[in-house]
């Protein structure tokens, strides 16, 4: 028989706040950075607060992963033990690492997840890692349902992680360094600094410009709420939220949307089940096309789709809300039946190609009001499409208290020789149980109504009650302060009961025989920076071990490497035997400030490279 597997949505959080809504809003995990060493460096947090978080998500039986995923100087590697060790004490379930300078340090016994910077697409990637030690990979957003199948069927006891939701990255996750290059802000350490959401001409080999001032690099969001089933069923335990940089709205709203998706696979399928406990509920609707987007794609999931990308902008488009009827003095028309609020933020691809940006003034009789300058007329054409990426009404919602999450209990209230009893028994199988000696005393009138009443006003703790079961010896007269008192007591002895409980994720446990890493000369692509990390991987089998593009550059090298073809999007692929206009290489992308970067097509993998 098989056996039924966990699923885990895991929701980020810039801070203590973000990931306090993201528990309650649903998430089964929250990953977190801590002060230092974490691959987005304006999220750090502080043990104290992560530690926190930790006791607030235990209770549900939900985890804190926190993140020390950027490369180490040898300096650091100290800092970064001491930090180990206080990240754990804390309450931590797992560390996301990038370095494998981590697994030569003393550490605790904590789980270890291969982070995303590891470039994880390949079953002898995901081997040699577990044969590490690491019980969970993340892996890299490229790839399709069947490579992720091929995976998880070729090492079944690894938990695979997988993006679902959120900002693509154009190149491979730790083999960017574009940023390194540009502007001395380093991807691998935490710094990224989006060259790929910058504008660029592309010019041909004899210098003509194919494309003017575009955002060539830039993709669409990632979106794969159609797809959960199926990732599911591919191997996946694990749906990751891309966004530590996002506000506190954002996680409430997709983290929400993501939990109920799931929520509703689980509901009809038996082989899984939900990996923490407890369910929210929400009071408002949510929607995934309300918070920041670029525009959504599956990405690569499904195959090739040449509408990843979104050239005329890198910002938040938001919902499509209809096309403009009627452009007049200060207002516009649009067409369908969405409503639209004072305040709004709309939106729209103007006739030269860039994003242009509106505040809602008023709203009246179907008239859109728009702030603008004295004089000016909003640039707009009929049948154009007009966004709305931001709410007034909805962000007003999202700002107030707009999710609770309570564990479901079964209580029973019980006569005893001495006096009464109440239980409570958890979702999970924990119980408390507060007694009282009490003289009895006959009623006059029944009181199980009463009884009940009293002992399910739990709305200021963190269960609800499903059941209520009375047994007495007839009807007995019971204060409603005595059962309030025992109500109290009962439910704050299954708090603790159920903190006592929680149980951290093992931690992995290394092949006995050492397993070699699956090629013998790593260049700079190994992000080697200190000498632990060099002596791990020769320890490996690896023969030659460069330094990391940060700490001495190659005079010429490859700085991104990009599933996504400018020239598949294009339409201009040479494997298509349709096309016709073939264009005069190589390529170059050159940017706004003159720097050049030549193209590199690998068409047998489909592989597109930016050399400078």
């Amino acid at each position: 028989m098989k056996e039924s597997r966990a699923i885990e949505l895991l929701s980020p959080a810039r801070n203590l706040e973000c990931g306090i809504e993201a528990i309650k809003h649903g998430a089964d995990a929250v990953y977190i950075g801590a002060g230092r060493f974490g691959a987005r460096q304006a999220a750090g947090n502080s043990v104290d607060d992560i530690a926190q978080l930790a006791r607030l998500a235990h209770f549900y039986g939900a985890k804190v992963y926190v993140t020390v995923n950027t490369i180490l100087k040898d300096s650091e590697l100290a800092d970064a033990e001491k930090l180990i060790w206080q990240l754990y004490e804390a309450g931590a379930d797992a560390l996301l690492i990038q370095d494998m300078a981590v697994l030569r340090m003393k550490l605790p016994p904590i789980a270890l997840h291969a982070s995303t910077q590891c470039d994880v697409r390949s079953v002898d990637k995901v081997r040699f890692l577990a044969g590490c030690g690491f019980t969970r990979v993340v892996l890299a957003r490229e790839l399709s349902l069947d490579e992720i199948r091929a995976i998880h069927e070729a090492c079944p006891d690894v938990e695979l992680e997988c993006f679902v939701h959120g900002a693509l990255c154009v190149s491979y996750s730790g083999q960017c360094y574009a940023s390194q290059y540009c502007f001395g802000r380093s991807a691998n350490r935490g710094e990224c600094a989006q060259f790929c959401r910058l504008k660029f001409d592309l010019v041909d080999s004899d210098g003509n410009v194919i494309v003017k001032g575009k955002h060539l690099l830039s993709l669409r969001d990632m979106n794969r709420m159609e797809s959960l089933e199926q990732l599911m069923d591919a191997g996946v335990c694990s749906f990751k939220i891309e966004g530590r940089l996002k506000e506190t709205s954002y996680v409430k709203n997709v983290t929400a949307a993501y939990s109920d998706a799931i929520g509703k696979i689980l509901e009809r399928r038996n082989d899984y089940y939900r990996a923490s406990s407890g369910h929210s509920e929400y009071m408002f609707t949510p929607d995934v096309n309300k918070s920041f987007n670029r525009g959504f794609t599956d990405y690569f999931l499904h195959g090739r789709r040449p509408d990843i990308w979104s050239p005329n902008t890198p910002k938040s488009k938001g919902e499509l809300m209809g096309q403009v009827r009627i452009a007049g003095r200060g207002f516009i028309t649009v067409t369908g039946n969405k409503p639209f609020h004072n305040g709004d933020g709309l939106c729209y691809i103007g006739q030269d190609g860039e994003l242009k940006g509106y505040r809602v003034n008023r709203v009246e009789n179907g008239r859109i009001f728009l702030y603008l300058e004295s004089g000016e007329m909003p640039t707009v054409a009929a049948g154009t499409d007009v966004y709305r990426n931001f709410d007034q009404e909805f962000e007003k919602t999202l700002a107030k208290e707009s999710a609770v999450r309570r564990i479901s209990t079964d209580i029973l209230f019980e006569e005893t020789a001495a006096g009464y009893r109440v239980s409570m028994t958890d979702e999970d199988g924990n119980t408390a149980s507060a007694s009282q000696e009490w003289k009895k005393e006959d009623a006059r009138t029944p009181q199980e109504n009463n009884i009940r009443t009293q002992l399910t006003k739990l709305g200021g703790t963190r269960f609800e009650a499903k059941t209520v079961d009375i047994k007495l010896d007839g009807d007995r007269f019971i204060p409603s302060s005595l059962l309030s008192d025992m109500r109290r007591q009962v439910t704050e002895q299954l708090e603790t009961v159920r903190m006592d409980s929680y149980v951290r994720p093992a931690e992995g446990v290394a092949s006995d025989v050492k397993v070699e890493y699956p090629v013998r000369e790593l260049t700079y692509l190994g992000n080697v920076m200190n000498a632990q990390a060099r002596t791990f991987y020769t320890d490996h089998g690896v023969q030659r071990v460069d330094d990391a593009f940060e700490k001495t550059a190659p005079e010429s090298a490859t700085v991104m490497f990009c599933r996504h073809c400018i020239k598949n999007s294009m339409g201009l692929c040479t494997k298509n035997r349709m096309v016709d206009k073939q264009l005069r290489e190589p390529l170059f992308l050159v940017s706004q400030d003159g720097r050049r970067f030549r193209l590199r097509f690998d068409c047998a993998h489909c592989q597109m490279e930016i050399l400078y």
